[in-house]
């Protein structure tokens, strides 16, 4: 048999082996339910796949979040910028879950999953946006303003210490967003 015929059958071999061994993992992860898939990529991303859970103001709140951190780069108006559509993490799009009707920032949302998105701005308010597709793989270049469900408007705070990883926290006064320099509360009552 010439050599070339025998690299030709190695290299099919190795492809096929990659293949089913995709497929293998493919299946396991199907088997073991959403949150454990979660738990499976946590250690494989860049950003790390979080989860923040908790009540305020009686209402029951939950976000899932990538949470990518500053590395030494701008951040606000860069990786962020200003006047766009920002998917307020990494990797999929960043999707709340309110278990009965509430209020955000005075306005009405009924209970259901929401992606949030950010529109940062150099100056004054920044609006937040909860949107009804939620399930976004590629965050923010799957957003259509059409399935926007709320919209509204939220002072960023700018603090002295460095946050390195974005985080999401459920806590007074619902929730908020830091990273960088920035503390960005979202109220929900």
């Amino acid at each position: 048999m010439k050599k070339s015929n025998i690299l030709f059958i190695a290299l099919m071999l190795m492809g096929s082996f990659f293949v089913f061994s995709c497929e293998e993992r493919s299946n396991e992860t199907e088997k073991d339910g959403e949150e454990e898939v979660v738990e499976d990529r946590r250690e494989e991303r860049a950003s790390p796949l979080r989860t923040a859970e908790g009540t305020v103001n009686t209402r029951e709140i939950r976000v899932q979040y990538g949470a990518p951190s500053v590395k030494n780069r701008k951040i606000w108006g860069d990786i962020a910028p200003y006047d766009e559509v920002w998917r307020t993490g990494a990797n999929e799009a960043t999707h709340v879950e309110f278990k009965e009707d509430v209020q955000v920032e005075g306005k009405n949302i009924p209970a259901g999953k929401y992606s949030i998105f950010t529109i940062p701005k150099q100056q004054g308010p920044w609006t937040v946006i909860f949107n009804s597709e939620w399930d976004l793989e590629h965050g923010h270049f799957q957003y259509k303003e059409e399935n926007d469900v709320l919209r509204v408007q939220v002072t960023p705070q700018w603090e002295d210490d460095l946050q390195e990883q974005l985080t999401v926290a459920v806590e007074e006064p619902g929730i908020v967003v830091r990273w960088e320099k920035l503390r960005l509360p979202i109220r929900v009552n």
